[in-house]
């Protein structure tokens, strides 16, 4: 058997490669530098943890987050894989241990932080260490183009060029755009890399985005309908994060929260907590998640919409990666879209760039927080929408699994309302945006349209009897069919294009569906996990395997994620070579957990039978 599949099989316990694994794998192997851009739950550790294991010497690991590495190193020692991690969350004396450690070639795998790259002492390690591979986890935080820039990623290149013999150098990343991946090969000196972008969907998202009137209420609606299962909700401030954590444990629910004010104690006992299964909702600011390997999400709430398309698909992403169905929610406020400015404004200042870098900077912000924008105003398939943003197609014909595409078909002509917009927009000069054009369609008599003289045209109340959320519908509708286009980064204004100036010279409907005032919110087909299996032997699995992670002091998707236990429930096994047909059951977990396993499905069985 080739190597590479019985390592697999030993230690991950699958049986096959994912998309783009195999092809990313060899190539490490023959010492080859790889760029893999593949979503989460996707495997991308897999495709740098096995060559790792098949090679001479210790893999670095160019980790951003402490908790992404702890996560990372206890699942791997469930896995019989001898790795640590080297950080700031070390005592000097744990950190010269480890190091130690590692000179006697202890370890296959060590994660390391990139600020400790150019550290005399770690220097000196990795000089004198045989390095079969380094890789770089999230790679996408080299690039100022990227949504969480981090400049001590750029000297990774120095790093290797003090190494006495460059190893193959990996990168990784689940968000990249073509421009981002520009960046990730030039800055960090990729060598005719082999390359895999396995694409964007993750068919077990479901994605919807809602406009309440109380984003509370909706709130408390969401998290109470996925009683007993983990979620993460994610808010823009500091302030909102503990507003918003009150509130969920005020109603009785138990509610975590995580922002960088807190500190590092408390962040880590609040991880723990969510990891651990003893909170059930983890309320954050996007300082929380990134790596986070918690496999059994089973919703992402956004309470306020984020700043880019990136880091929108990289939160809600942490949802599901056990291939299990995940709800993502964004609620959206156009004061979103303020906050987002202010937030671009305070980042941009705090940085330390200098003045022509800063205004590259805020330009490009500025142009991801519009596509954002226009996300939670689409109208269409919003999974055709993510995926078009990282330049792939998307479904034609719709996902029919987002909260767009799941509506009722509702048809309605929005012709007449459309060519009094159009109308309003030509005849103004195309000079204003949206919320001024509306208070004139609406008849709200503002000083400035006044001034402007625009209440003196013909459409100016004709749209009065639309509620203001009904009237940004209608210009949703014509942003989405390109018929209206935005203009401008900070104030944009709207004009019409070719295809609107053609829709207002002719007659004829604009058929469109449109939410009623009374709809409820869409529901995904699959709120829970759901698949093949037996749902009582499951739930019995759950059970057992929550008290053995009790036991051995770790989060219980560690032991088998929901869906090893799924198919588990579904093959109910009697051997031990049955055991190991089971998807992720490798050797190492079926040497440790196997025999408890069989023998409550063996009880099970047996009760079935009575």
């Amino acid at each position: 058997m080739d190597e590479m599949y019985k390592a697999l099989r030993e230690y991950f316990g699958f049986n096959s490669f994912r998309p783009g694994q195999e092809e990313l794998i060899r190539a490490a192997l023959n010492g080859r530098d790889v760029l893999g851009v593949m979503p989460t739950g996707s495997g991308k550790s897999v495709c740098y943890q096995l060559p790792a294991l098949l090679k001479e010497g210790v893999a670095l690991v160019v980790s951003p987050l402490i908790s992404l590495m702890a996560d990372q190193v206890r699942a791997l020692l469930q896995m019989g894989v001898p790795a640590a991690y080297l950080n700031s969350s070390l005592t000097e004396g744990q950190m010269k241990k480890a190091l130690g450690y590692a000179r006697e070639g202890k370890y296959k795998i060590i994660y390391v932080a990139p600020e400790r790259l150019l550290v005399p002492g770690f220097l000196s390690f990795a000089k004198a260490c045989p390095l079969s591979l380094v890789a770089v986890d999230e790679a996408h935080c080299v690039s100022q183009w990227g949504q969480d820039f981090r400049p001590s990623y750029l000297d990774i290149p120095a790093f290797l060029h003090e190494l006495p013999t460059r190893p193959p150098l990996c990168a990784f990343t689940a968000t990249a755009t073509e421009r981002v991946r520009g960046d990730i090969r030039r800055l960090l000196g990729l060598s005719d890399p082999v390359e895999r972008v396995t694409g964007f969907d993750r068919p077990n998202l479901f994605y919807e985005v809602l406009t309440p009137k109380v984003k509370e209420v909706e709130l408390l609606s969401l998290v109470q309908a996925q009683k007993g299962e983990s979620g993460i909700v994610y808010c823009a401030t500091r302030r909102s994060v503990e507003e918003v954590c009150d509130l969920l444990c005020a109603n009785g629910i138990a509610a975590s929260r995580y922002h960088a004010g807190l500190d590092a104690k408390e962040r880590a006992s609040a991880q723990e907590d969510f990891l651990f299964d003893r909170c059930q909702v983890m309320v954050a600011t996007n300082a929380f998640g990134m790596g986070i390997d918690k496999s059994n999400v089973r919703f992402v709430i956004h309470f306020n919409m984020p700043k880019d398309m990136e880091s929108y698909y990289q939160e809600a992403g942490r949802g599901g990666r056990d291939g299990e169905p995940c709800r993502c929610t964004l609620l959206y406020s156009p004061k979103d879209v303020q906050l987002g400015r202010f937030l671009i404004d305070k980042s941009a200042s705090a940085e330390g760039l200098d003045e022509e870098a800063r205004r590259l900077k805020r330009r490009g912000d500025l142009e991801r927080l519009a596509r954002m924008e226009a996300y939670c105003r689409e109208t269409g398939c919003l999974r055709r929408f993510i995926l078009r943003y990282f330049g792939e197609e998307g479904p034609k014909g719709g996902c029919d699994n987002c909260g767009n595409c799941v509506l009722p078909e509702t048809r309605s002509d929005i012709g007449p309302d459309a060519r009094q917009i159009l109308s309003l927009i030509e005849d103004s000069g195309e000079r204003y945006g949206e919320a001024l054009l509306s208070s004139v369609l609406r008849a709200e008599h503002s000083r400035r349209a006044r001034d402007l003289g625009l209440m003196e045209h013909p459409s100016a109340g004709t749209l009065a009897r639309l509620s203001p959320l009904e009237l940004r519908e209608r210009f949703d509708h014509l942003l989405s069919l390109g018929y209206i286009a935005r203009i401008g980064e900070e104030y944009p204004i709207l004009a019409l294009t070719d295809k609107g100036r053609e829709f207002l010279r002719r007659e004829g409907p604009l058929y469109v569906r449109l939410r009623r005032a009374e709809e409820a919110p869409p529901t995904p087909k699959k709120t829970r996990p759901a698949g093949p299996g037996d749902p009582e032997l499951y739930e019995i699995l759950r059970e057992l395997r929550a008290q053995i992670a009790r036991i051995q002091g770790v989060p219980a998707f560690v032991v088998f994620s929901d869906a090893t236990l799924r198919d588990m429930s579904a093959r109910k096994p009697r051997s031990e070579e049955e055991m190991l047909q089971v998807s992720g059951v490798g050797l190492k977990k079926q040497a440790r957990y196997g025999k408890r396993f069989l023998q409550a499905i063996e009880e099970y069985l047996d009760n079935q039978d009575r």
